[in-house]
């Protein structure tokens, strides 16, 4: 049986194309996949982060990814789902074969793995995991990882998933952030880590973002401004817009120690 990270990532790369590399579509934009090791009530967190912190991400850097970020549950979520998610930026779609590739052949991965991969169905470290693959958004075609903020341990994220009806209110919900949702956030406080358009995943069609705040305070406060503000008020209202959002996830989260972003 293949590793986990290697079955995600090839099951994707299979229906995008058999390369390794190929010509780039669009080097202005990033695409990134966000993959979630759902716990559950009995998996493992300590597992999942040495697995991630001593395998995943230097096979990654070995290979030319990053940075990568990986989160975990504030203590003020209330998602109801505890999960570990990492953020993997790609500079294409075909990294994920890349990615595959050099992973499953690395004797260094392999070794670092070989515990987490170890068990079997009574003691697994995760309930499921689950991947989607997006493309970052004209208005904010990269991610953008203040450094300065890697050095506030108060720091808070905000991944936030808006799914839509169907593929024309999702491209309208695009639309929206790609004209004028944006500033408003950047105006508010609200600080765009990536924003991206689904491809594949289980809740397409959707968009997905990341946001961090100085700390939940900061967090809170920017969302009530947001709210509150009057390009907001103006574009929440107009006519080709609505109805374009049927659910919102949204999980309050914190860095994990070795994230890069």
């Amino acid at each position: 049986m293949k590793i986990v990270c290697c079955c995600v990532l090839a099951s994707i790369a299979c229906v995008l194309t058999p390369a390794l590399r190929a010509e780039e579509t669009d080097s202005n934009h990033q695409y990134y996949e966000v993959r979630s090791y759902v716990l559950g009530d009995k998996g493992d967190e300590k597992a999942v982060d040495q697995y991630l912190s001593q395998a995943l991400l230097p096979a990654l850097q070995r290979a030319g990814i990053g940075p990568v970020g990986v989160l975990g549950n504030a203590e003020n979520d209330k998602s109801g789902s505890h999960r570990v998610v990492v953020v993997i930026p790609l500079k294409s779609p075909n990294d994920l074969t890349a990615i595959r590739d050099q992973v499953c052949q690395s004797a260094d991965y392999l070794a670092a793995a070989a515990k987490f991969e170890s068990g079997g169905k009574s003691d697994a470290p995760y309930q499921r995991v689950t991947s989607e693959l997006l493309v970052a958004m004209d208005c904010w075609p990269k991610v953008v990882v203040d450094q300065a903020s890697l050095q506030n341990d108060e720091r808070v994220y905000e991944l936030r998933l808006y799914e839509s009806p169907n593929a024309r209110l999702g491209n309208l919900k695009v639309d929206m952030f790609n004209n004028g949702e944006v500033p408003i956030f950047l105006d508010c406080g609200i600080k765009p880590v990536f924003i991206g358009q689904s491809i594949l995943g289980p809740q397409t069609p959707n968009l997905t973002y990341l946001t961090v705040y100085p700390d939940d305070g900061a967090r809170k406060k920017a969302w009530g401004a947001f709210r509150a503000h009057p390009d907001w008020k103006v574009l929440s209202k107009v006519a080709k817009y609505a109805g374009t959002v049927s659910k919102i996830d949204t999980y309050i989260m914190v860095a994990k120690p070795y994230s890069q972003m």
